[in-house]
């Protein structure tokens, strides 16, 4: 054989190499049959330009691999190719992932895009909500992932065991939940019947509820237990920590090593605060644009903040202290007492109001948005957002509307720009609109429309307290300036939003 001609089937095998895939590639001819002939299955709806969908491609392919061996198949489908297909599965934007556990169970898949987070969350989803565990299979459950539950029961106990259910169906995308009535294997665990051991790869390795079982109590239990005495923010654990309900001490520092000194010099405080407040590091040398966000400077490391996570207050510590345990010490006591007053990024109330949006900033953000005899539809914007641009004109036409219209003295139509002002509602991306309605300030509704004017009314006299549309004018003039928008182009889908 010639050298050329080896040359080329050497790299014919090696094109075959590299283009080998555990993702199926599914179509409508075969999507069907593939999803009723494997138990679970997670399918990403993609299209090849999109880039988010590029991002997640490495990372989808390594989950598959890893999740072959365990039997969970990931497939995807190409809706440029395959527009009826996604459609019938109502994809709206790309990408969208969702767990079929045969055609009439599909579930989104709630988890982080990362190949970790994916094969940790698809284990989850595989197991039943409360996988029966011996002596046999114990030591294999505990490596299921990074925290496991097992409760031990007595066989009699249906109640223990009922309750147990309804927390496991409640946290089972958190959690794999596991139980036993071994009462020998309860007692080399070193619990007696009815307790639950969480085990965990991580700080003491276990911990142990033996309090009366409730739902309530169980749910408590387990997320502060399962949560790192000193953890650390990054892509992949920011949300859970946002939505843990309780405040989160941030630890910046630039290296591992001082991170790790910080992390024990404060873990002290952290354990008079477990379920009080979280801290975790952060790497200041990749995220300390973050420290911006909680009003710290973000070239000044190491640094300490509080985020009071449910009305997004911030807290600094004075970055012109040393960080020493009693100085962190007396200021997160402090902190928990109430005698810290938040730090509040604001910028200056405009002197005039330009236009017909009413410009809001963290110094009249009360007085604007919480007024209660108005709806106030607000924009969080950053000024960088493309997204927020293209929005703009079309944001005003709707102010003026309503502005012209009967219910000028009802209705607000304003915007904040969430990067220069603190703002009570955690923002994941721009732009984001909220009605505040009036009465019902403590619940607003998050719009997840198209943006145009026409849905933009539509929203507002559907989640505003007095139901206001404007004129039949009006509703003409803002239907020919949507007529003029092209419609829903696939660049469109891409994403909603520029995230943070």
């Amino acid at each position: 054989m010639h050298t050329v001609q080896k040359l080329a089937l050497g790299l014919l095998a090696a094109a075959a190499v590299a283009s080998a895939s555990d993702v199926e590639q599914l179509t409508k001819g075969n999507f069907d049959d593939f999803v009723k002939a494997n138990d679970i299955v997670l399918a990403e709806f993609f299209a090849p330009w999109c880039g988010h969908c590029k991002a997640l491609a490495p990372e989808y392919e390594e989950a598959a691999t890893t999740l072959k061996e365990k039997d969970i198949r990931l497939v995807k489908v190409d809706c440029t190719e395959e527009a009826d297909l996604c459609q019938q599965h109502g994809v709206e934007g790309y990408p969208t992932l969702k767990v079929f556990r045969g055609l009439d169970n599909v579930t989104p898949y709630k988890g982080q895009r990362k190949a970790a987070a994916i094969t940790s969350y698809m284990i989850k989803q595989s197991l039943p909500a409360v996988s029966a565990v011996t002596k046999d299979t114990l030591e294999e459950f505990k490596k299921a992932d990074k925290v496991v539950i097992v409760a031990y029961l007595d066989a009699a106990d249906k109640a223990s065991g009922e309750v147990l259910e309804k927390v496991a169906e409640k946290l089972r995308d958190n959690y794999p939940f596991g139980s036993s009535t071994d009462a020998a294997l309860a007692e080399a665990e070193g619990v007696t019947a009815p307790a639950i051991v969480l085990y965990k790869d991580f700080d003491e390795g276990k911990s142990v509820f033996t309090e009366k079982f409730d739902v309530e109590a169980i749910e408590k239990f387990t997320k502060t237990a399962a949560t790192p005495l000193i953890g650390e923010v990054g892509p992949e654990t920011y949300s859970d920590y946002m939505s843990a309900g309780i405040p989160l001490a941030y630890i910046f520092a630039e290296t591992p090593e001082e991170r790790k000194e910080l992390s024990e010099l404060l873990k002290p405080i952290a354990e008079a605060q477990r379920g009080v407040i979280n801290f975790a590091t952060i790497d200041a040398s990749a995220y300390g644009a973050h420290a911006g966000n909680l009003n710290l400077k973000a070239d000044k490391f190491p640094a300490f903040a509080i985020q009071e996570t449910v009305k997004n207050q911030k807290f600094p510590f004075d970055q012109e202290k040393a960080i020493t345990h009693d100085d962190i010490k007396a200021f997160v006591d402090n902190f928990v007492s109430g005698k810290v007053d938040p730090s509040i990024k604001s910028e200056p109330i405009p002197e005039t109001q330009e236009g017909s949006v009413i410009t809001v900033v963290a110094k009249n953000y009360n007085d604007v948005v919480l007024d209660d005899t108005k709806d106030v539809l607000i924009e969080f914007y950053a000024p960088w957002c493309g997204h927020c641009k293209s929005l703009a004109p079309k944001y005003e036409e709707l102010a003026a509307l309503y502005a012209k219209s009967e219910f000028k003295d009802k209705i607000v139509i304003a915007k904040v720009d969430a990067t220069a002002n603190d703002v009570p509602d955690e923002i994941q991306g721009f732009p984001t609109i909220k009605m505040y309605a009036a009465g019902a300030k403590g619940e607003p509704v998050t719009y997840s429309g198209s943006r145009t004017i026409d849905d933009l009314i539509k929203f507002i006299s559907e989640s505003g307290t007095f139901k206001a549309t404007v004129s039949e004018e009006a509703e003409e003039s803002s239907a020919a300036a949507a007529a003029t928008e092209s419609t829903s182009s696939e660049a469109a889908k891409e994403s909603d939003h520029d995230e943070l």
